[in-house]
């Protein structure tokens, strides 16, 4: 069985499908919000000619995803797939955004899930990049049973590298959750 890195999923609450180019503009929508930025490494995210190259970035990574709320059809944020690494058996989920109006509703927690169940057909360990002041983002992998195993400075696509903490979630572990 191969890895498909952007297969599609869907649950009662959302739908994850395989970005592309046409959705800039829906994506931008969400992404223009300068709050959803304000822990992440890149606070200029929200800015369209800097949103561009990590619009761009997802586009070649082959591995992204936009999500959409399934009651609504609105644009809920996006994922991805990256960093599949056959020798440690892992593939790393992130690149992770969310529009503010699904903070705290079990939007992040249900994508994840069904990325995570996803890849553990494949892979025994799924690898987290959370920036080091991404308080938000490191609350809400840690209550997915993620554990902090490293820190590391990662260069994001056309970007400066950035202080990041390294997650992981391991296959036997998630079993149990």
């Amino acid at each position: 069985m191969s890895f498909n890195l952007q297969p599609s999923f869907a649950s009662d609450l959302i739908k994850v499908v395989p970005l592309q180019e046409s959705d800039f503009e829906s994506l931008y929508a969400v992404a223009s919000d300068p709050l959803i930025w304000e822990q992440h490494p890149n606070p200029d995210r929200y800015k369209r000619e800097v949103f561009q190259i990590f619009f761009q970035g997802a586009i070649e990574s082959g591995g992204a995803f936009i999500i959409y709320d399934q009651s609504t059809g609105n644009v809920v944020g996006s994922s991805r797939y990256y960093e599949w690494n056959e020798e440690e058996n892992s593939i790393a989920i992130g690149y992770t955004f969310i529009a503010r109006q699904f903070w705290g509703r079990g939007f992040n927690g249900a994508m994840k899930k069904m990325m995570v169940d996803y890849a553990f057909q494949f892979v025994d360990k799924v690898i987290l990049h959370i920036g080091a002041t991404n308080f938000r983002s490191q609350k809400a992998i840690e209550k997915l049973g993620a554990t902090k195993i490293a820190e590391i400075e990662v260069a994001y696509y056309g970007e400066p590298e950035k202080w990041n903490f390294v997650y992981e979630i391991k296959k036997n572990a998630w079993k149990s959750w």
